[in-house]
Formats: C-alpha cells, structure tokens, sequence
C-alpha cells in the first residue's frame, strides 16, 4: 500500500505505508506458496515483492541483509525472509516470514514422500523417477555453471574451486573442514592479495538505492529492537539453543544411542552448523552420509529426493526432509513406517530450519557491524569458489549413478564407472534435459515434467 504525498511544487510522489501484520502475513504465505526455482528464484521473487512492488525494504538494505544470511549456515533465501519479517514486525514477524517460507513445501514434500515409499516399486512410478532422475543431473549441472560464473571471478578462485573438488572426491575431507579452510583462506588472502579475494557472491551492484518502509523507519527512529541492548546475544542464545536441542536431546534419550532418530536428530542438527553455500553444496555431504555411512536410502533414492524437491516451493533444502523421512520409514521398527517416517521428517525439520531463526535473531542487530567488512566478503567469496567445486562433485556422483549401472572403487575411495553398464536411456535423457534447459531456456519445472514424460514413454516402448 502507498499513500500519496503532495506539496505546492512537486508533483504527486508515492510514499510507501507501514504494513499492518495481517498485511504481512499474506504477502509471505504467497511468497511461500509461489518460491519455486532455488535460492535465486526465491530471492528474485522476493525482491519484486518486496522492494519493487511494495517497496517495504530499500535496494541496498535488501542487498546488505542478503550478504548477511550469505555468510550464515542454511538456506540464505529463508534466513533473508526472516530477516526482513523481523525488521518489519520484531520477532513474531519472523517466524511468521521463516515459517510460512517453509511450511506449504514441507507439507507437499511431506506427501511426496510418503507416496514415493509406498509406490517407488511401480513399473509406472519408477518410468517417471527414472525421467526426473536424468533432468535432475542437468540442475545440478546448471547450477555449478551458474555459482561458477558469479564465484570464480579469476585464478585465484579457480584454484580453490579445483582443490575443493579434489579434497572432496579424491581425500574425502569433510565438507564442513572445506568450508573452514577456504574462509580461513579468503581471510588471509585478503590481507595479502586483496584483488584477488575482494568481493563477495552478492555485492550492491549499480543499481541505484530505493528507500522502502524499513529505511524510513530506520530515519524517524521507529526500529528501537534494531539496536542491540547488553544483555541480547546472552538472552537470545539462553532461549534459542535449548529450543532447537532440546527435542533432539529429548529424542536421543527416549529411543537410545544407536536409534535412526538419534542419528537423524544429531546429523542434521550438525549439518544445521555447517551447511554453506546452498543446498547443492551441502548434498554432496549427505549424499555421502546418508548413502554410504548410515545406509539411510540408495543412491538413486537420493537422486529422486532431490527431483521431488525441485519440484516442491519453498527452500532447496527440503530434500533433507526426504532424507529423513527414508531413514525413518526404512528402520521404523515396531511403529507402523508411515508414522515413523513421517515423525523422521518432522525431526529433520526442526533440526534444520530452528536454528536458521536462531542466526537470524541472534546477529540480526549486529549487523551494522559487518557493512563495509572487506575480510568478512573476502572469506565469503573463498567460501563460494570452494562451493562450486564442491557442486562440480555433487554432479559428478549423480552422473555415475543415474547414467551407468555400476561403478567402480579404484583406491582412495575414488569411484569411475563401469563403461559397458552404460545406461544409453539414461544418457539421452541427460543430454535432452541439458539442451532444455541451457539451449531452449525451457526453465527447471518444464524440464522436469518433461524429463518424467519422456521417461515414462520410453519405459513404455
């Protein structure tokens, strides 16, 4: 809503108004409901909506928050919603903006799953899977030239994306000591070589700034619970952290040690900590968790969840749910698999998005502190060059397992594939899916359902 402001020398000027909560609440619900695409849909969507159409947030304030959320773990595109839901309407803004960014996909993912495990045996289901399975691969693709071009901005950055996929696929170092190393790195290099690590992912660009609700109420000195008060950071963390651990820690002592919820509740609290970069980085690490170390589901289940969600609104990172979900319903026990799974889903929720609202409530009010931190962007865009190989690597791991039939351990832990398991369906879809979506500029969901029907036309000839 705008009011129209008006003196004797100027002509009408559109004045954005504060929104009502109501008004707010609606705007998110659309958002979620309507946040297809990845993280730069989602942000492009809110952008329109926020600073373009509505104007309750000004150009370089979207663009600063967003750098912020960049250099949390999580998804950055629900962690901006819940950042500017708070600047709007304080905390309970917040949660509303973070949790009707989530909640419509969880509940579609929630469903798919539990289709997904009860009918992936049939020959129909498995001709469509085997279709999103070969359009997924050229997502992925798609994404590691897409962070590539933004990210590896010279040499420099081209060296940390290489051995970043080296140390993942060839060493097997751990996705989180991958991050840290290339922080550490963009820290340093900074102080060195600072053209060649200025800069991070997401930067003010050219546009020119637009003053939105938030900046005005910044000027009159309306946004007082902006401003850090002594004792913030110690209530924050004394509120926030036994909320988030607290049902994990609950559900470790009820079912055991060795139980899949005590797995599901303490991997993906951990991944909660160190999930930068997206949620194609982060797959990489849990593909190989959830696949290889905990035996939570096959790869090509894996494949599947993340197709399932592409095909979902809201963050990328609801494929996590699936994961769970799989973990639960595959080891349930005594409980009938569908409660299990679906409890298994809803403990991976609250293990990966509860701490998202705590990063943002807890630095929120310091983040005046970071504008301007060249380190601090310095380390963020080491960060992103080291995500891409870590995509290059996610890419690589589907390719072996959606276009050949078997692969093969040469030392190290390194896999190739076996040449004569070839899958020539599979490849000829992959190769489709790819000139979709980079040729024809067909977008993700089209190729998708157009993956799905091709591959259930070839099962069928």
């Amino acid at each position: 809503m705008t009011a129209l402001a008006k003196n004797d020398a100027a002509p009408l000027v559109d004045v954005p108004t504060v929104p009502s909560f109501r008004e707010a609440t609606r705007l998110w619900a659309k958002i979620g409901l309507l946040s297809f695409g990845g993280p730069a849909g989602q942000i492009a969507l809110m952008h329109k909506e926020l600073v373009e159409e509505r104007r309750w947030i000004g150009e370089e304030r979207f663009l600063h928050a967003l750098n912020y959320c960049m250099l949390l773990p999580g998804p950055e595109a629900q962690q901006l919603a819940v950042y500017i839901g708070w600047l709007l309407h304080r905390t309970a803004g917040g949660l509303v903006a973070g949790s009707l960014f989530v909640l419509p996909g969880a509940l579609v993912m929630l469903g798919l799953s539990s289709f997904y495990m009860i009918y992936n045996d049939t020959p129909v289901v498995e001709a469509l899977f085997f279709g999103v399975k070969a359009a997924v691969l050229a997502v992925v693709v798609e994404a590691v030239i897409r962070i590539g071009k933004r990210a590896l901005k010279n040499r420099a950055m081209i060296v940390i994306a290489v051995a970043a996929f080296l140390a993942i696929y060839v060493a097997r170092v751990p996705f989180p000591l991958i991050v840290l190393a290339a922080g550490l790195i963009g820290w340093i290099g900074n102080r060195f070589a600072p053209r060649l690590f200025s800069g991070s992912a997401h930067g003010k660009g050219s546009v020119a700034d637009i003053k939105g609700v938030v900046d005005l109420m910044f000027e009159r000195g309306e946004l007082g619970h902006t401003v850090p008060t002594r004792w913030h950071a110690a209530r924050t963390i004394a509120i926030w952290l036994p909320l988030w651990l607290g049902p994990v820690a609950l559900v470790a002592l009820l079912a055991g040690p060795g139980s899949v919820w005590t797995q599901v509740g303490g991997f993906f609290s951990l991944m909660a900590v160190v999930t930068f970069g997206g949620a194609y980085a982060v797959l990489a690490y849990v593909a190989q968790a959830a696949v290889t170390s905990f035996g939570w589901l096959s790869p090509g289940q894996m494949v599947d969840g993340l197709g399932l969600a592409e095909t979902t609104p809201g963050p990328l990172i609801l494929v996590l749910q699936f994961v769970g979900f799989a973990a639960a319903y595959r080891h349930a026990g005594a409980i009938n698999p569908l409660l299990a799974g679906s409890l298994g889903s809803a403990l991976t929720l609250w293990a990966t998005f509860v701490p998202c609202f705590f990063w943002i409530f807890l630095g929120a009010p310091y983040i005046e502190q970071l504008r301007q931190n060249k380190a601090l962007a310095a380390a963020l865009g080491a960060i992103t060059a080291a995500v891409v190989g870590v995509i290059m690597n996610l890419a690589l791991w589907f390719a072996l397992h959606v276009v050949f039939g078997k692969v093969a351990s040469v030392g190290w832990g390194v896999e190739v594939p076996v040449l004569s398991s070839l899958d020539w369906r599979a490849a000829l879809l992959s190769a489709a899916a790819m000139v979709a979506m980079f040729r024809l500029k067909l977008g993700m969901l089209p190729t998708l359902a157009g993956s799905a029907l091709a591959g259930l036309a070839l099962q069928a000839l």
